[in-house]
């Protein structure tokens, strides 16, 4: 009667009361039983010595003492980490370090899985990055998707450093339009100073489909203060891969602490997040240093007023009217809608054919027998001069 995995139990408590009677062999009762004489002694003297068939049921087999477990009060550390912040096991050992806490990230990891703290689906560190050599060169500027309370929606403005991943400036707006947007760039130029380059998507407020090099007032204004800008290319959300990622950081953010009551609280709650992200959260791209450690205020302050573009002398100049037109031989000519107010220059050519130029963009052509006009689109930069991500600049 050889144990069998339906009756075990019952088959252990027969074999060990008729072993106990002694009126068998215990070598043949664990032939019949097919079990080893080990085995049959051991369940035997079990129910010998406690008297009750109870005893006999399936014992755990773990270590009764785990010489390497970690101990109850890193278990809690840990614990208490993970509960405040949700991050993984590779940001939390850096946590712990800068507490004089040195515990491995497969430690830290076993713990937060015997908690039933892990979660598989968080997202694995991209491969292959690139980034500017040195803080300021670049800027990403983006519009986070809605964030929702229960009273109503804010639409964050995000700007992030492109080398350090350091969070620039990150505004709660209403809205994503012009004047909200230009006020949060004037703020984060007084505080950081401004960058050489700043990339963005084609979103509408900083890029024009209906203009022939993008130009809305707002990327005037910025081209205005010396900055180059950079678009991505349609549909490639990954040319802007640092600021989406940090948008995905905020968002997980909210699933681990979730939204405040108020819209009005969502400032204080982005402030609160942008100093843990900048501060305190650790960076793999960064070797899990924090952004602050790699970042530094540009050395390009902002004037406020800009000064106006030195054309060369000489040079033919006029100032287009509040429709974006230059007047001309009589007549007006549409130039660009976005340049409303601006001195350009014009350059006469053979053929009764005029250029006009902002700063050192052409802009149009004027044919002036034919009485029309056409755009003159600046051509992308040779790919060698290129630098990732890649983009359409205009300066």
């Amino acid at each position: 009667m050889p144990f069998t995995e339906i009756k075990i139990e019952e088959a252990r408590m027969q074999f060990a009361v008729r072993a106990a009677g002694g009126a068998e062999s215990l070598s043949e009762l664990c032939r019949q039983f097919g079990i080893s004489r080990p085995t049959g002694r051991k369940w035997r003297d079990r129910y010998l010595a406690n008297g009750c068939l109870s005893e006999l049921n399936e014992l755990s087999r773990r270590p009764h003492h785990s010489p390497r477990r970690s101990p109850p009060e890193l278990e809690q550390q840990v614990v208490e980490l993970r509960r405040r912040y949700g991050w993984g096991a590779r940001k939390l050992r850096v946590l712990l370090l800068r507490q004089n806490v040195d515990c491995p990230a497969q430690t830290v990891h076993r713990i937060l899985r015997r908690h039933g703290l892990v979660n598989p689906h968080a997202p694995r560190p991209g491969g292959c990055r690139f980034e500017r050599e040195q803080p300021n060169e670049l800027w990403q500027m983006d519009g986070k998707g809605p964030l929702k309370s229960p009273d109503g929606v804010c639409e964050p403005l995000s700007i992030l450093d492109d080398h350090s991943r350091y969070a620039v400036g990150l505004y709660p707006l209403e809205r994503l339009r012009r004047a909200p947007i230009q006020a949060c760039l004037e703020q984060t130029f007084e505080q950081a100073g401004m960058p050489q380059a700043m990339l963005m998507d084609r979103g509408g407020q900083w890029f024009s489909a209906h203009s022939d090099h993008g130009l809305t007032a707002l990327s005037v204004w910025l081209i205005k203060q010396g900055i180059r800008l950079i678009y991505g290319r349609p549909r490639h959300p990954q040319t802007q891969g640092k600021v989406e990622r940090f948008h995905a950081t905020i968002e997980a953010a909210v699933r681990h602490r979730g939204a405040p009551a108020r819209v009005a609280d969502w400032g204080p709650w982005l402030d609160e997040f942008r100093l843990e992200y900048n501060e305190v959260r650790p960076h793999e791209a960064l070797e899990m240093a924090t952004p602050s450690t790699r970042w530094r205020p540009s050395e390009r302050r902002y004037p406020g007023t800009p000064q106006e573009w030195k054309y060369p002398a000489g040079a033919e100049l006029r100032r287009l009217n509040e429709a974006g037109c230059l007047a001309l031989d009589g007549r007006h000519w549409f130039v660009c809608e976005a340049l409303a107010g601006e001195l350009v220059m014009i350059e006469r050519l053979p053929l009764a054919t005029v250029v006009v130029r902002f700063r050192d963009m052409y802009i149009r052509e004027l044919d002036l027998a034919q009485k029309t006009t056409s755009p003159l689109v600046r051509p992308a930069p040779p790919a060698a001069l290129r630098q990732p991500p890649t983009g359409n600049d205009v300066s």
